[in-house]
């Protein structure tokens, strides 16, 4: 039956740390804002600013056509009614400059150097205007004295609306600064809650991956996120539903391998009780009988290890095989497969010693069915390297065989998996599969790369100290059991 997914734990509902998504619209949130935000400040500072030097211009500049009517009733500029002129104009709180010949300032501390510009333009009758900066903030507008060629210069002092501007370019400042501040915070909630459904989906994803499969997302609302974990779920759940299908299925497989093998058991002892009676008597039948008793022994002889291999796949699938680690010498391993099994005309066997701690019984059940099936399906001599590789041991069986499509690499260790289906051979379909699962006992990998024309290679990959070992951890006593001796079959080539 299929089994139900364990629920959710802690660690599948952490928080995901932000990543780089969530600060790019954060700081595009920020860049946005800011550069509006400045982009206003500046704006309105400038205009503001043009707009009050404007009208300090326009002001100075009343005043001053007002001082040079003024000015006209202090002609002609004697020395005495030079004098009163500029000590009137003191009087009245305006500083000006007065040009007839020479130059008298009504109060030296505001007599700024005149341009040629504003003179040029002065002597030609007109008003005129220049703006210094240092080392005091002064407009000056002159212009001639009606009725006379001396030039009257009179001088504003702008230093309070300078003021004024640079508190109010301050508080600019301080509002955008505030701005970004408020942007960056709106900004990162903004994104933090935006993107906490796609967050919350990595994490459901995740834990499905991890096979979860009772993971569902939250569902609130009618926006697209919303939509999205809708869908997420009825994915979640028709996922759910078609693994636990196949988990009853394979269930229902492996109790139907089990119960064949276990009914065939019985009956294929006693028919290979009857074959054994049978072959010792094949002399005394006649030609004809002689022939058929022969192949219903051999017959008898491949339903029996068919038998026997899909007992094993029964126990390789209940997980009821157990491993016993201790020393072995690979090549030493591998001489005596191919020893026992009559290869050594076929078989040729490299490297010297190699020592690893593993179980000899699966290992040589693994490397029997592949030295099994390219003896079987290879035409020319087979080689088997072993060799160290950092801490793990490689073992490489190699055939000059046909090869095998790049087609059926894929499901070569599939069970009954056969690359010619017309081709009998005396495999049972199951060597393969048998040693690739035995190869995952061992904490090893089972790898094939073939060549069509020229020869396939099988390739175990096996741990030279398995990992519980290495890690410092015991096995169960259950788990120290087993025995030698199960002969291995060929398998599917």
């Amino acid at each position: 039956m299929g089994s139900k997914p364990p629920p959710r734990t802690p660690a599948d509902r952490q928080t995901v740390r932000p990543g780089r998504l969530r600060r790019r619209l954060t700081i595009a949130f920020v860049l946005v804002a800011g550069i509006s935000a400045g982009v206003l400040a500046g704006g309105s500072y400038l205009l503001l600013r043009q707009a009050r030097y404007d009208a300090s211009l326009h002001a100075a500049a009343a005043d001053a056509r007002y001082r040079l009517v003024l000015a006209g009733q202090f002609l002609p500029l004697t020395e005495q009614r030079r004098t009163e002129l500029l000590t009137s104009f003191e009087g009245s709180g305006r500083h000006v400059v007065l040009i007839a010949g020479d130059t008298w300032p009504s109060d030296p501390a505001y007599a700024p150097p005149l341009t040629e510009r504003l003179r040029s333009t002065v002597a030609a009758g007109q008003l005129g205007y220049q703006r210094s900066f240092e080392p005091t903030r002064l407009l000056v507008v002159g212009g001639r004295i009606p009725g006379s060629t001396a030039e009257l210069y009179v001088i504003t002092d702008e230093r309070d609306l300078a003021a004024g501007l640079e508190q109010l370019r301050n508080a600019l400042g301080a509002g955008w600064v505030l701005v970004v501040l408020l942007a960056a915070t709106v900004g990162h909630t903004l994104a933090r809650r935006t993107l906490e459904p796609v967050g919350r989906a990595s994490r459901a994803a995740r834990a499905i991956t991890e096979g979860l499969l009772a993971t569902r997302l939250p569902v609130a609302g009618r926006d697209e996120f919303s939509g999205w974990a809708a869908s997420f779920n009825e994915m979640a759940e028709a996922l759910e539903a078609k693994i636990a299908a196949l988990h009853r299925a394979q269930e229902r497989e492996r109790r139907f391998t089990a119960d064949v093998a276990h009914e065939l058991r019985t009956p294929v002892t006693a028919l290979v009780g009857a074959a054994s009676l049978l072959r010792d008597h094949l002399d005394q039948l006649p030609g004809d009988a002689r022939r058929a008793g022969e192949l219903l022994v051999t017959d008898v002889v491949r339903l029996r290890r068919l038998v026997e291999d899909l007992m094993e796949i029964s126990r390789l699938d209940a997980g009821r095989e157990a491993v016993s680690v201790t020393d072995v010498d690979a090549p030493v391993l591998v001489r005596r497969i191919v020893a026992a099994r009559g290869w050594s005309d076929r078989v040729t066997v490299d490297g010297g010693p190699l020592w690893l701690r593993t179980d000899p019984r699966r290992l040589e059940r693994v490397l029997g069915n592949l030295i099994a099936n390219a003896v079987q399906h290879g035409t020319g001599a087979v080689r088997v390297r072993t060799a160290r590789a950092g801490d793990r041991v490689h073992v490489d069986v190699d055939d000059q065989g046909p090869g095998i499509p790049a087609e059926h690499l894929p499901r070569l260790f599939d069970r009954f998996h056969k690359v010619d289906p017309a081709r009998s051979g005396g495999g049972s379909g199951l060597g393969l599969a048998i040693a690739l699962e035995n190869a995952r006992l061992l904490g090893g990998r089972l790898t094939v790369h073939s060549t069509p024309g020229v020869g396939t290679r099988f390739r175990l990959d096996l741990p030279r100290v398995p990992t519980a070992e290495r890690t410092g951890s015991a096995r169960a006593p259950s788990e120290l059991s087993g025995t030698l001796g199960q002969e291995p079959t060929g398998g599917t080539g």
